[in-house]
């Protein structure tokens, strides 16, 4: 176990709160399969469209499935995040990015 794994308590089996962006938009009515999670899609740049899932997950399994379920609908990953009580990123799990002109 690593000093951050310590600091945040974090178990497997505990609920915890997640930012996942990912490439692409994703309709709002994917919301109640993916566990709820609240989204956002920012359009600003019309050439990389990024959709932001955010809210809190019963615990790693289910963000495994929200996971699976991404790449299911062949949304690429570009970050997962875990988010402390006040919303900002406390650890950062970055799988993937890439913000290339």
């Amino acid at each position: 176990m690593d000093e951050r794994s310590r600091k945040t308590k974090l178990k497997m089996e505990s609920p915890a709160s997640y930012r996942i962006l990912v490439e692409g938009a994703l309709d709002k009515s994917w919301s109640d399969r993916l566990s709820g999670l609240e989204i956002t899609v920012n359009t600003e740049d019309k050439d990389f469209v990024v959709t932001k899932l955010w809210g809190e997950l019963l615990d790693q399994a289910a963000l495994v499935g929200v996971l699976n379920a991404l790449y299911d609908l062949h949304n690429p990953l570009i970050s997962v995040d875990l988010l402390d009580d006040d919303g900002g990123s406390t650890i950062s799990a970055q799988v993937y990015r890439s913000m290339e002109a």
